[in-house]
């Protein structure tokens, strides 16, 4: 069995962050897939086809104004099957209003929340913690 990269998704309404995010985590190793949030919701893209598909070990999502629309879907996406064991690390520009959304223990075992203004490099520590705590539970299935 070989040592495949860990595969990390982002789910960002900036196309901007969405590419630097995916340079700093593809010079730390990782194999990146991505999606837009707005093209999820206007049903242009599904999440099984542009992340779930590819079995990322953690997701990167930002939580944006409207606070209770964008965490109301980041909700129904932890239902989907292809997403349900993945790690989650939230960015959002009130951490807060995010905790007050979200107070949940579930919640807090399974996602890290950090706030804007942010360093990328804070993101890609967040992002292998996440992994190290996949990997300690024990090695992912492999897909045929």
């Amino acid at each position: 069995m070989t040592n495949a990269p860990t595969v990390i998704g982002v789910l960002n309404s900036s196309d901007d962050t969405v590419e630097m995010l995916r340079m700093y985590l593809e010079l730390e190793g990782f194999i990146v897939v991505s999606a837009h949030v707005h093209a999820i919701r206007r049903g242009q893209q599904t999440v099984a086809e542009a992340i779930g598909e590819h079995r990322p070990a953690v997701i990167i999502y930002d939580v944006a104004p409207p606070y209770e629309r964008t965490w109301a879907f980041h909700e129904h996406l932890r239902t989907l099957e292809a997403l349900q064991h993945c790690r989650w690390v939230i960015t959002s520009t009130n951490p807060q209003r995010l905790k007050e959304l979200a107070p949940d223990s579930r919640d807090l075992e399974v996602l890290e929340v950090i706030g804007k203004p942010y360093d990328l490099q804070q993101i890609v520590e967040a992002v292998k913690r996440e992994v190290s705590k996949v990997e300690s539970v024990g090695p992912r299935s492999e897909l045929p």
